[in-house]
């Protein structure tokens, strides 16, 4: 039986103009032979060693202790937390939303694999996802700002010199994909039209404002006319919005626009500059926090490339946690206007909720990190940085405290609010060191500190339950005690057999089968007869001669494909395996493999405990699982027998012996797996 799999075919990405591309299968068997799970999942998430695998916070939930494994070995992922795994072209289809074919362009882009592909006319233009369609709509935009900003005149004049004017570089211009909207009032929505660009889409992402009129037409707009470009990237580097700088002296117009909401760009969920800072996060385990975009760019081009940008919005708890999956420390660089400062101190407080370490670093009276870094090289910038970042308890006990001077009641309050501070961290060892530092600074005693900390969690839970009591509805059913769920064995039995398939498929093991036999009194017996195989074998031959088949489909596919791989791959490998196979089965194979991989055991050779290796006792794994297989079988047999017999008073004398044989058969396997039945 053969089960064709994606990777047997060539693939499809559709184009706005009439042509589809297709991917060849030597770029993505060059792809998968190429790209390495823990690298690929490095730029996303940070990933630490956790004995022969590496363990991060979770991309797809909100979590505080890690359960996202990878295992390097076996070139997959799983996330506890959410339940997704799979291998390296799951996850980023999981996580950037891509399709397979995007998935694979993504990586032979990440590791220089030139794409084969060919072309093919098509009659009519196939229709993309909206969300696709949204991406390709991004990415024609940029490409266009980006073309005009080089290419015309007065992109070159205006857009270009503002650029050179600012001190940005020609080599960082087009690093960070600057462009320039033309000053017209049509010109990008005409262009992107004449090349097949639908207005749904334009107008959906916001490059177009669309208004009708009262005799029925639509007048469009473009909404960045005017104005100097700066595309924002997705942590993958797809272009999700566009924020726009005015370059005239309009009053009425904002200084910076940002794309609207859309399906592909949430405000709360982007950072500015993540595309590009995110493996030197991860490097230097640290990340620099700033204002806008010009900050980002400039911090940068000096070297300091570990920066990001809430771009210029309040920052929120979802920009923390991306910021989260790859440092715990992050390091908030205000400038020196002091009436920003107290309102920047609220997003502070958000990062200590998130249970991160914050610093805060101010620069002096008139500059800003834009100009902080243009006025000074890498080596005054990176000692200024190191010098000036304090401690959040510091900071903010130094910026109050000045607030509060000679006033009693103001310097109450300032107590209160750094407390308040305090009391948002979740780990209670940080929250004891810094009450003791702050009692330190603040010239208090601690014990009034922590009565306050105290006072300040009671009112926190109290007002919890209150949100609580209000969310319920007035009148709600009262639902009965749930009922604790069944384990479903057949299930189990069924994942228990791909497991042991997957990982000793190719294994020689001697078994002792079981030979059913009369002994001298006419009594069947069973006789144990060793014979020597592959575990594949074994278990097909086996499953074979008692005409057996899963019941649960994913697994009954999995089954037939393992088994013809082995069967005809001398050299099985299971990344080959996992390479080749259907991507909607490789989350199956991820969640089987990985399971085991959720417990270590320590480092118990320390103390001379030497526990055996996985590898021991595969026969009697195999010879057990089969028999438990074939006695849940009988068993489901038997019941479904009585209850063919239940209301007949007569006329079941054939299918009575039929139960008496099988319940014979059940005592004989329930004998050697060492059962006692009820």
């Amino acid at each position: 039986m053969r089960f064709w799999t994606l990777r047997n075919y060539l693939f499809l990405v559709t184009f706005p103009i009439f042509k589809t591309v297709l991917i060849t299968k030597n770029t993505i068997d060059q792809v998968y032979e190429t790209a390495r799970v823990e690298e690929v999942i490095g730029d996303f998430v940070q990933l630490k060693k956790s004995g022969s695998n590496f363990k991060g916070l979770s991309p797809f939930t909100d979590e505080r202790t890690p359960s996202f494994m990878v295992s390097p070995v076996k070139q997959i992922w799983k996330d506890f937390s959410s339940g997704k795994g799979g291998n390296v072209v799951a996850f980023i289809m999981e996580h950037e939303h891509f399709s397979y074919p995007e998935a694979i362009r993504y990586l032979a882009k990440k590791y220089n694999i030139e794409v084969e592909e060919t072309e093919q006319t098509d009659a009519e233009k196939e229709q993309a996802s909206e969300r696709e369609s949204m991406y390709l709509v991004s990415e024609y935009a940029q490409k266009y700002f980006e073309n005009t900003l080089w290419n015309t005149e007065p992109g070159k004049a205006i857009g270009l010199t503002y650029f050179k004017e600012r001190g940005f570089t020609e080599s960082t211009i087009k690093k960070f994909g600057l462009g320039y909207s033309l000053d017209q009032w049509e010109a990008f929505t005409q262009e992107a039209l004449g090349k097949s660009y639908q207005l749904e889409f334009l107008e959906k992402t916001g490059l177009t404002i669309v208004k009708p009129q009262n005799d029925g037409t639509q007048k469009t707009f473009d909404r960045f006319k005017g104005r100097v470009m700066f595309p924002i990237h997705s942590m993958s580097g797809r272009v999700l919005g566009f924020g726009g700088r005015i370059l005239t002296n309009d009053k009425k117009a904002a200084k910076y626009l940002n794309s609207p909401e859309s399906d592909i760009y949430h405000k709360s969920k982007v950072l500015y500059g993540i595309y590009y800072a995110k493996q030197a996060i991860a490097k230097e385990d640290n990340c620099y926090l700033v204002e806008g975009y010009t900050d980002v760019i400039q911090l940068f081009q000096r070297g300091i490339e570990n920066v990001v940008s809430s771009s210029g919005t309040a920052l929120t708890p979802e920009q923390i946690r991306l910021i989260h999956r790859l440092t715990k420390n992050i390091t908030v660089l205000f400038d020196s206007d002091a009436a920003g400062l107290r309102a920047s101190l609220r997003g502070v407080d958000l990062i200590l909720e998130q249970g991160m370490n914050v610093k805060v670093c101010t620069f002096p009276t008139g500059e800003d990190p834009d100009s902080f870094a243009k006025n000074n090289s890498y080596e005054e910038v990176v000692a200024y940085l190191k010098e000036n970042a304090k401690d959040f308890i510091q900071f903010k006990t130094s910026l109050l405290t000045k607030e509060a001077a000679g006033d009693p009641i103001k310097r109450a309050e300032t107590i209160r609010d750094i407390v308040g501070s305090i009391s948002k961290i979740p780990d209670q060892i940080k929250k004891e060191v810094y009450i003791q530092e702050c009692a330190s600074m603040m010239q208090i005693s601690e014990d009034v500190l922590y009565n306050t900390l105290a006072q300040i969690d009671k009112k926190t839970r109290v007002e919890a339950q209150k949100r609580q009591k209000q969310e319920q509805k007035a009148f709600a059913v009262v639902k009965p005690d749930p009922v604790a769920e069944k384990v479903d064995v057949q299930y189990e039995l069924e994942r228990k057999i791909i497991e042991v398939l997957l990982l000793y498929g190719t294994q020689k093991q001697e078994f002792e089968d079981l030979i059913l036999k009369e002994n001298e009194e006419g009594e069947l017996v069973l006789e144990p007869e060793k014979t020597e195989s592959k575990v594949y074998e074994k278990i097909y031959l086996d499953l074979q001669e008692d005409e057996i088949e899963l019941t649960n489909e994913r697994f009954r596919k999995l089954y037939y494909t393992l088994i013809e791989s082995l069967n005809e791959t001398p050299e099985f490998s299971l990344k080959s395996f996992l390479d080749s196979l259907d991507q909607s089965l490789v989350n199956d194979v991820s969640n089987i493999l990985m399971e085991e991989e959720r417990y270590e055991l320590h480092d118990w050779e320390r103390k001379d405990i030497y526990p055996k290796g996985k590898e021991y006792g595969v026969a009697q794994l195999v010879g057990e699982t089969i028999l438990t297989f074939r006695c849940n079988l009988i068993k489901a047999r038997i019941n479904e027998l009585q209850e063919r017999t239940k209301d007949q008073v007569s006329g079941n004398e054939e299918v009575l012996e039929e139960i008496v044989n099988y319940l014979q058969l059940n005592k004989l396997l329930n004998a050697k797996l060492n059962r006692v039945l009820a």
